[in-house]
């Protein structure tokens, strides 16, 4: 008599929870088509997935108060991110190239001013896509105010020189420019002027 050997019933090996980096990174590139940076080896989980700059977009880095003036100048699909106190604008990529002289243009260039620009070959935190924007976000991680729309051609929005190739429904990068500048400048006095005087 031959024996039956018993089944063997396979039991898969237990999966891995999906990395949040690995979705949000998805939906960059996807929905998109931005390029990203995973998180920095050694991170905790859940380190935030970075965007690479200067080449779908580059991006103007401001005190949030002084960026709440130029959201009125910003189209509607024109993506604005916020970190901490800092807003971040999306602008046409090449931007940080021009900004120098857009600056000394509208006679900011030689005033001091809290205005960064962020170009190419830089990383910002990607904040969560839109779904997941407020659903566990640490206190300080970046969000979206405004989030890039997917479908849609996001650069087509984002504020640009005409002379670089912009128009159409694209804000003018010149007249964002100089509403933040206005706004960091009028900052930087109000926090000149609540400063006590020197040796009082």
């Amino acid at each position: 008599m031959v024996g039956t050997l018993p089944s063997v019933t396979t039991i898969p090996l237990p999966r891995r929870p999906l990395d949040p980096g690995d979705q949000v990174r998805r939906w960059y590139e996807n929905e998109l088509g931005w390029p990203t940076v995973p998180a920095r080896p050694g991170s905790p989980l859940g380190a935030p997935v970075r965007l690479v700059v200067g080449l779908r977009f580059d991006v103007l880095d401001v005190p949030a108060e002084a960026g709440r003036a130029a959201l009125r100048h910003l189209g509607p699909g024109s993506p604005v991110a916020l970190r901490g106190d800092r807003m971040r604008l999306l602008v046409a990529a090449g931007s940080a190239e021009e900004l120098p002289g857009v600056l000394d243009w509208l006679e900011w260039g030689t005033l001091p001013l809290d205005l960064a620009v962020i170009g190419e070959g830089g990383l910002i935190d990607a904040p969560p896509p839109p779904q997941e924007a407020w659903a566990g976000a640490l206190q300080g991680a970046a969000v979206w105010l405004r989030p890039p729309e997917p479908g849609g051609e996001v650069e087509a929005s984002l504020p640009t020189l005409s002379a670089m190739g912009g128009g159409g429904g694209a804000p003018d990068l010149v007249r964002v420019v100089d509403t933040v500048a206005t706004q960091c400048h009028r900052l930087w006095l109000r926090r000149a002027c609540a400063q006590p005087l020197a040796g009082s």
